[in-house]
């Protein structure tokens, strides 16, 4: 059935090909209140096509199958965010204060339920599918690390970090910052979180990683 529908299917343009036109985001703003919804497992790409008011053909197009369009979302959703999150000026603030507004920053956006909802979808289906899991990582996690290990290399340049390694050291923090909190939320989304806590742990992992690295 699959492999029938694939070929009834309008040819897809590359995905570098494809202009982010209007209809493109209509359709990932379709496919978003969908997957959010259904899940991966239970949307399909007639609900899709349904919500975003576009035709079954012009949808594929654009996406040639169900995983090529939850990745493009996942990608989307997280360029968004990392956009939330690093939206700082750093020229303007000590270095642990820029550390300190990044945490709060990724622990507000990344104890949201729809994003302990991309993350447990993703985890469910990244080895059947590696191009969704390495799609998330390279929009979320990765991004994350260059945009702190840019801040780091400026600090060591600065006499004010002793670093071996600056994307390792990124990870430390995003880890530092994530410690105690994020599992927690990810296993257990009924239990919430608030402001307060994230402050804490936001300067809790500020504090850590300084000790670890400051000179």
């Amino acid at each position: 059935m699959a492999e029938a529908l694939r070929q009834t299917a309008p040819e897809a343009l590359p995905a570098d090909a494809v202009p982010d036109t209007a209809k493109r985001r209509q359709i990932l703003d379709g496919a978003r209140q969908v997957f959010l919804s259904q899940g991966f497992d239970g949307a399909s790409m007639n609900d899709v096509a349904r919500v975003a008011n576009v035709s079954k053909g012009t949808l594929y197009v654009y996406f040639p199958s169900k995983e090529a369009l939850f990745e493009a979302f996942i990608r989307e959703e997280k360029r968004q965010q990392a956009e939330q999150i690093c939206r700082i000026d750093a020229e303007d603030i000590a270095f642990g204060a820029v550390l300190q507004r990044f945490a709060r920053n990724f622990l507000t956006v990344l104890t949201r339920p729809e994003a302990l909802a991309h993350m447990r979808t993703v985890l469910g289906i990244a080895s059947k599918n590696p191009a969704i899991g390495l799609a998330y990582y390279e929009a979320g996690p990765r991004h994350g690390i260059a945009y702190i290990a840019g801040q780091i290399r400026r600090q060591q340049e600065a006499g004010v970090l002793r670093v071996e390694d600056a994307e390792e050291a990124a990870a430390v923090f995003l880890d530092l910052t994530k410690s105690g909190l994020f599992g927690k939320l990810l296993f257990c989304p009924d239990l919430g979180t608030s402001a307060e806590e994230i402050d804490r742990h936001a300067e809790r992992a500020t504090r850590l990683f300084l000790r670890l690295y400051a000179v």
